[in-house]
């Protein structure tokens, strides 16, 4: 009951009073299964870029962070062929910074800020890591095209 009544606070305000650049919303009236939206920031080679990701919410949640992953592909250190992201907020302590007072609009805010400034240091992509740590024009070069093949409207 407590995770019903938080999700639905939360989606009201994130349709009501979303962060710049990033919608969220429920997929097929599942409560537990969410949809959103981020806008690739300017000046980032993910720019005009729309990621889309999958957003599932666990029994437990706000005691247990959502699973969130990218179903867009992205050319990035954090983030797998398979979606997933690296980002201390979507793991529990004593590895990960989750705690019950995050929401899903703070969530999606650190994914997009990750978006701009990647963490090469903590990669879930060695190769791109290295990539964007000693060839950085190769990297934006790299991930501006896969923003335009896979991201682009």
């Amino acid at each position: 009951m407590q995770r019903a009544s938080r999700l639905k606070r939360e989606l009201c305000l994130l349709a009501t009073e979303p962060p710049p650049g990033i919608s969220c919303w429920q997929s097929q009236n599942q409560l537990d299964e969410l949809r959103a939206q981020i806008l690739g920031g300017a000046d980032t080679p993910y720019e005009k870029g729309i990621f889309d990701l999958e957003i599932i919410v666990p029994e437990r949640y706000p005691f247990e962070p959502p699973k969130i992953r990218f179903l867009t592909p992205i050319y990035h250190p954090n983030i797998d062929s398979a979606g997933r992201i690296c980002l201390d907020v979507l793991k529990l302590p004593p590895k990960g910074a989750w705690r019950p007072s995050l929401n899903l609009s703070t969530l999606l805010s650190s994914i997009q800020l990750l978006m701009v400034e990647p963490n090469p240091d903590d990669p879930l992509m060695a190769d791109i890591s290295a990539e964007y740590k000693y060839n950085r024009e190769l990297f934006l070069q790299n991930a501006r095209e896969w923003t335009e093949k896979y991201a682009g409207q």
